[in-house]
């Protein structure tokens, strides 16, 4: 297992009944909170709804459903929160933000 995670990366997220796939994410370390696609969220049952939560993007600031889910990156295993966007015109379906990479402990290098 590698001490550090790219750009990009692998991720199986495990849904509410059990079920996982697996996607590519954007690692992204100026972003507070993960991010997970409408569809992909409803694809894998996530939740409940915890709680709404406002989130500044490039499109400015929006309320959005927050939901608890589990993932693995590159063997390690965590449950954090994340937000449900429409990401479905962006290229990744996930955004694996700080509140998530703070408890992976990876390095991050941007050359991988």
């Amino acid at each position: 297992m590698s001490n550090s995670i790219g750009l990009n990366e692998v991720v199986e997220v495990f849904g509410s009944d059990g079920n996982s796939t697996k996607v590519i994410a954007k690692i992204d370390t100026g972003a507070g909170v993960s991010s997970i696609d409408v569809g992909l969220a409803a694809e894998l049952s996530l939740g409940p709804l915890l709680k709404t939560e406002k989130v500044k993007s490039s499109l400015g600031v929006a309320k959005r459903a927050v939901v608890r889910a589990k993932i693995t990156v590159k063997g390690k295993t965590i449950e954090s929160n994340f937000t449900i966007a429409d990401r479905s015109r962006l290229k990744f379906p996930l955004l694996l933000g700080k509140n998530s990479l703070r408890k992976l402990g990876f390095l991050i290098n941007p050359l991988e």
